[in-house]
C-alpha cells in the first residue's frame, strides 16, 4: 500500500505519525510512505532522519491572526491545495492520513477533491481545526481519548488510542541507578514557563538533592538563555539541549520527568512507565492538556501543578519524589497500565479496510 501522513508542526501530530508508518513499513517491506508537512514545522527535522520521505507546502495557520492576516493564509491554501493535487497526483497514494495540525489541510482538501480514501487521527480530547474540517469527507476517524467523539458528531469514529514509537515501550527502568536524573522538557517547542520555574527552583531543589544530575530540552527559541542561566547558577551537572533526538533513553535514564501534559506527551510517559509532574498549557484549547494529566492523576501516575502555582510548588514536589524511589516507581507501574500499545495496528486496519471497501 502507499501511505501518505499529512499533518505535523509539533511533535504531538508528527510523532504519533512516524509510528504508524514505521509500524506500516516493519508489516509490509513493499510499503510507500510519504510525508507531507512545512518547511517550519518539526517534522523537517525528524521524519528524514528515520528514512521517510518528506515534501513541505507552504502553508500556515489561522489562529490567532488579524483579518487581514486570514485573507493572506486563505489565498495561501487555495496555493497549497494546487501544490496538494500535484504531490497527490505523483504519489499516488492508496490512503492519505490525517494527523492533526495546519500543514495537514491542503493535503486532505487535495484528497477529498482526488476521491482518495482519508482517514483521521485525533490525539487530544478536544478536535483541532484542521481535523474538524476535515472530517466531513473522512471514512474514518481514529480517536486517542473516548471524549474526542463529542468533536466529530455521527461520523464514523474508532477509539484506538494514541500510537507511541515501539522503543518507548521498551525502556528499561532505571530505578536500580544511583545516579538521580530528572528530564525536563515542554513538549518538542519548549517551554519558556517551565524552563524558568526549573531555574528558579534549582537552589532549593539542590539543596536537598546536591547529587542531582538534570536533562533539559529547552526548544531552539530559549536554548542559549537557559545554557546562560545554568552556568549563572553554577550549575554543571546538566545537559542542556534545544531538542532530545533519542527520547527512549532519556526517559530510561530518568526517574522523574517535569513537562507539559499534551496527548503524545502523556501517551508517551505511559508507553515507557515514567512518574511526572505535569503542568497543562492554560493556553490549551478547552483546557485539554488539564484534561490529559487529570487522567493520570486519577491513577496516581503523576502528580499535577498549574503553571501559576509552580514558583511554589515545584521545587518541594520534586525533592518529596525524588526522595521517595517507591513511590516514583508505583507512579511508573500505574502509568504503565494506561498505555495503549496496539494503537498503531488498529489505525493500519483501519487504512486497509476503506481502501478495500472502495476496491
Amino acid at each position: 500500500m502507499r501511505y501518505l501522513f499529512a499533518g505535523g508542526g509539533t511533535g504531538g501530530h508528527i510523532f504519533p505519525a512516524m509510528a504508524v508508518a514505521t509500524r506500516a513499513r516493519s508489516i509490509d517491506s513493499d510499503a510507500q510512505i510519504l510525508f507531507v508537512g512545512t518547511e517550519r514545522g518539526i517534522e523537517n527535522r525528524v521524519v528524514r532522519p528515520h528514512g521517510f520521505e518528506l515534501r513541505c507546502v507552504n502553508f500556515s495557520g489561522f489562529a490567532g491572526q488579524s483579518l487581514w492576516r486570514k485573507f493572506i493564509v486563505i489565498g495561501r491554501l487555495v496555493s497549497s491545495v494546487c501544490q496538494g493535487l500535484k504531490i497527490v497526483s505523483e504519489f499516488n497514494p492508496d490512503v492519505v492520513i490525517g494527523v492533526g495540525g495546519y500543514a495537514s489541510l491542503p493535503l486532505l482538501i487535495a484528497a477529498g477533491l482526488r476521491r482518495i480514501p482519508v482517514v483521521l487521527h485525533e490525539q487530544n480530547a478536544i478536535p483541532g481545526l484542521a481535523n474538524k474540517l476535515a472530517s466531513r469527507w473522512a471514512g474514518r476517524i481514529c480517536i486517542s481519548l473516548a471524549q474526542g467523539a463529542n468533536g466529530f458528531g455521527n461520523r464514523a469514529v474508532v477509539l484506538t488510542g494514541n500510537p507511541v514509537r515501539q522503543e518507548l515501550f521498551n525502556c528499561l527502568p532505571s530505578h536500580e541507578t544511583e545516579q538521580l536524573q530528572l528530564l525536563v522538557f515542554g513538549g518538542s517547542q519548549g517551554a519558556a514557563a517551565i524552563n524558568s520555574a526549573v531555574l528558579q527552583a534549582l537552589p532549593q531543589i539542590t539543596a536537598q538533592l546536591p547529587n542531582l544530575r538534570i536533562l533539559h530540552q529547552t526548544g531552539e527559541k530559549n536554548h542559549a538563555d537557559v545554557v546562560a542561566a545554568y552556568e549563572h547558577l553554577g550549575f554543571s551537572n546538566v545537559e542542556v539541549l534545544p531538542f532530545i533526538d533519542d527520547m527512549a533513553s532519556a526517559y530510561a535514564n530518568s526517574q522523574l520527568v517535569v513537562c507539559r501534559s499534551g496527548a503524545t506527551t502523556v501517551a508517551e510517559l505511559s508507553a515507557c512507565g515514567r512518574a511526572a509532574v505535569l503542568v497543562p498549557l492554560p493556553q490549551a484549547a478547552a483546557d485539554h492538556q488539564t484534561h490529559n494529566a487529570q487522567a493520570l492523576v486519577d491513577e496516581e501516575a503523576a502528580v499535577m501543578i498549574a503553571q501559576t502555582d509552580l514558583s511554589e510548588q515545584l521545587a518541594p514536589t520534586i525533592v518529596e519524589l525524588m526522595k521517595n524511589p517507591q513511590k516514583i516507581q508505583s507512579m511508573g507501574s500505574r502509568a504503565k497500565r494506561l498505555s495503549a500499545k496496539g494503537a498503531a495496528d488498529l489505525i493500519l486496519n483501519e487504512c486497509r479496510m476503506l481502501v478495500q471497501k472502495r476496491k
